[in-house]
């Protein structure tokens, strides 16, 4: 079920995406986040009348989605960044793809013309992920981030949803 994040969801987020910070380069934080860290990032992104969707299944959250604007400057109005994480021990079961869809659908419903995804590289399921709905690679930057000893590239895949 895809509904809607309330505040009480935060624990279970910050649990989901406290495993990518601590295991991967797929964040580029580098400290756990707290329960309040989420409730206050959920407040900005539902304050801004953006969407923020979580998945759950018997009572267990185990995936969420949401987008920030891309910008601050009022020419990106339109332009959304999004992000999808989906817990690590439901990877590949359709999660992402469910999260995403109903995501790009209400921003779409909301008039956003292009969506922007970030991915640290290498990351291919979230290429995969996002290839699938139409991003494609719009740009990388090499060496721009530093986790686990080592340098990392960014490279950015859009998506145009408006008319």
């Amino acid at each position: 079920m895809i509904r809607p994040v309330n505040l009480e969801d935060a624990d279970a987020i910050a649990s989901i995406y406290n495993h990518f910070i601590e295991n991967t380069t797929i964040s580029f934080e580098e400290n756990p986040v707290t329960e309040a860290d989420i409730k206050q990032r959920i407040t900005r992104v539902l304050n801004a009348n953006l969407p923020w969707l979580v998945h759950e299944s018997d009572g267990v959250l185990n995936g969420y989605a949401y987008a920030t604007q891309w910008k601050d400057r009022s020419a990106y109005r339109f332009t959304a960044e999004s992000t999808v994480y989906v817990a690590h021990d439901a990877a590949k079961t359709g999660i992402g793809s469910a999260l995403y869809q109903e995501l790009i659908s209400q921003l779409r419903e909301q008039s956003f013309r292009s969506i922007i995804a970030v991915i640290a590289l290498p990351n291919e399921g979230s290429i995969r992920l996002h290839e699938k709905f139409g991003f494609v690679k719009s740009g990388e930057f090499k060496e721009i981030g530093y986790k686990f000893d080592r340098w990392i590239n960014v490279a950015s895949w859009q998506l145009i949803i408006g008319d």
